[in-house]
């Protein structure tokens, strides 16, 4: 696969605009402080909840480029949630055949929602890593097109798009702090920032419980990892051998640092708290980045990035009561 580039991600953005519509960029009453201003990018009142539209709508719209005539594939896909849920609405939408594969410990809501825009679930793997080989295996067997949640060019410059959004919204942005599980994301707003705006300072954000980027750089190479059960579960797992966005990550971010699972709470009871914001473990981990640089801030204006809400009620109301 061709690694892409910022001029793919402008590319995404006039595939995406009938169907996606921008984010709001709004002022953080908890995490702004006397020292400097902290905006959040509110992917997370996108459509499905979840930055992950942007990826899969620009990845299915360019297969169906392909297959101009009809009789496109079956599109697979791995996900521990937010891209099975984003492949399934985008496939519904466009008329395709959806397979999505999950752990079983994905959250409820995401598996719901899967089942509910058509797509067929498969959510009995152990963990996401088996999840990502079955649905390889199935792909390989049935002749269906392979989706990755992070792993694939059209993912990563749909995904970019949101960094485009931020830098037009706030020409004056310092920082620009960014959830980190497969690198997707990080890799797609990455490439969009550093052509956009190169002095904006680009820094990414792991879940102590699992943390491939930090682990594999530290190696000089992708190192397999034993994730621990985290709340930020759509950023546990081990990337693929070969994956484009360890090289893509090491290139445009600045900075990687990890959070606590204790951070992470204290993030979600704060954004609920005083920005009566609700978001997911795997979003709360850039505002826990920031509000643990309070001391030594990034440059500012800082953007966090709020990048989904799908959360299991039971799980937000234990959060939300420790």
């Amino acid at each position: 696969m061709t690694v892409p580039t910022a001029i793919d991600v402008h590319g995404a953005r006039r595939r995406l605009e009938p169907h996606v519509p921008p984010t709001p960029l709004v002022e953080s009453t908890w995490l702004t402080g006397c020292r400097r201003q902290v905006l959040l990018k509110l992917e997370s009142v996108n459509l499905t909840h979840s930055f992950k539209i942007r990826g899969a709508f620009n990845a299915l719209l360019r297969l169906l480029e392909a297959f101009p005539t009809g009789a496109a594939p079956v599109v697979v896909t791995a996900s521990a949630g937010n891209h099975g849920r984003a492949v399934a609405y985008a496939a519904e939408r466009l008329g395709l055949a959806a397979v999505v594969f999950t752990p079983r410990t994905a959250p409820k809501t995401k598996r719901d929602a899967i089942r509910r825009h058509g797509a067929t679930l498969h959510d009995q793997a152990p963990d996401y890593d088996t999840a990502e080989r079955d649905a390889h295996a199935f792909a390989s067997a049935c002749g269906g097109t392979f989706i990755s949640p992070y792993n694939h060019p059209d993912v990563i410059a749909g995904a970019g798009t949101v960094g485009l959004e931020i830098v037009e919204a706030c020409p004056q942005v310092g920082t620009v702090v960014v959830p980190l599980g497969g690198g997707g994301l990080a890799s797609g707003v990455g490439l969009a920032v550093r052509a956009a705006a190169p002095r904006v300072r680009v820094v990414g954000v792991e879940a102590d419980a699992s943390t491939p980027f930090t682990t594999g750089l530290a190696h000089g190479a992708i190192t397999r990892i034993e994730p621990r059960p985290t709340l930020a579960d759509g950023l546990a797992g081990n990337l693929e051998e070969g994956a484009m966005t360890f090289r893509i990550v090491q290139r445009v971010l600045d900075e990687i640092v990890a959070v606590s699972e204790q951070q992470i709470v204290e993030a979600m009871r704060g954004l609920a708290a005083e920005d009566h914001l609700i978001v997911e473990g795997s979003a709360a981990v850039a505002a826990a980045a920031v509000a643990a640089d309070r001391e030594q801030p990034w440059p500012g204006p800082v953007v966090a990035l709020m990048t989904g809400a799908n959360i299991d009620f039971a799980t937000l109301l234990g959060v939300l009561r420790r």
